[in-house]
């Protein structure tokens, strides 16, 4: 899952919000020594990442969707799953949150940004542009994630073929959807047990 979705899983709390939001750029394990000083919700928030994560690449909704995927996209295809799924959860926020989706993202921001202590310094440049570009309500439709696939393919050159993701996404986006929604409430279920039987 893309950010929208991470954040989203991660309930209210802002350190479990946090950890989640950073997973990708905290590699290593988590061990009790190197995590000792570091708050435990914001441990929580890392863990959970990497447990979506790991839910997410072995549900075969998730894999169906994928093999899809992988005859325009190849080994990038779960990258762009992960945007697709958050192009639905954007797109049909109101079936998820009391909240807009644009007043969510913006309570999100001011979270992230009194929390910036919490960001590993290599995530910071990214974080500022996702803030200053308001990425999480551009994943709300079609131009938003053309616009981020086509961001994401200058990052290195193995994701350039990933600029043409929204044709695929166009081609099969109700083939797509109906994964979402077989996929989605499920992993949003095991986050919230994953919350509860693992807070301090």
């Amino acid at each position: 899952m893309n950010f929208l979705a991470h954040i989203l899983l991660s309930g209210e709390n802002e350190g479990v919000m946090m950890g989640n939001y950073v997973g990708d750029f905290i590699k290593g394990r988590l061990s009790a020594e190197k995590t000792a000083s570091w708050n435990p919700d914001y441990v929580l928030g890392l863990k959970l990442h990497r447990f979506i994560d790991s839910f997410t690449d072995t549900h075969p909704d998730v894999s169906d969707a994928k093999d899809v995927a992988a005859v325009t996209q190849g080994k990038l295809a779960g990258i762009v799953m992960d945007i697709y799924f958050d192009y639905f959860l954007a797109k049909n926020f109101d079936h998820y949150h009391n909240e807009p989706l644009f007043v969510y993202a913006h309570r999100v921001y001011s979270i992230i940004e009194r929390n910036e202590h919490l960001i590993p310094e290599t995530m910071v440049p990214m974080v500022r542009s996702m803030i200053r570009q308001d990425w999480l309500t551009t994943y709300a439709t079609l131009d938003g994630i053309d616009i981020t696939f086509k961001r994401l393919s200058r990052r290195a050159g193995f994701l350039a073929p990933i600029s043409t993701a929204v044709s695929d996404l166009q081609a099969n986006e109700e083939f797509y959807y109906i994964k979402f929604l077989s996929f989605f409430p499920e992993l949003r279920r095991q986050a919230s047990q994953f919350i509860a039987e693992n807070a301090a």
